[in-house]
């Protein structure tokens, strides 16, 4: 069984409720990240505009282009 497969059979188990407790620790990753190196806080917030936008491009073809 690949490393892929094994990850979505896992996944398909996670409720609406622990894919949001994921996000939260990642949101508090990202805190502690700031909070070891701020000169993160330094950089230009375009920057992290432009990451979001990338990160969220195959999530909204997903949900509105993919087909069943």
């Amino acid at each position: 069984m690949g490393l892929f497969k094994w990850a979505n059979d896992r996944v398909k188990k996670m409720s609406f409720f622990d894919v949001k407790l994921v996000a939260i620790a990642g949101f508090f990753i990202g805190l502690i990240l700031v909070k070891l190196v701020p000169s993160i806080l330094n950089i230009s917030g375009w920057w992290f505009v432009a990451i979001v936008v990338l990160c969220l491009l195959r999530i909204y073809y997903v949900i509105l282009f993919k087909k069943i």
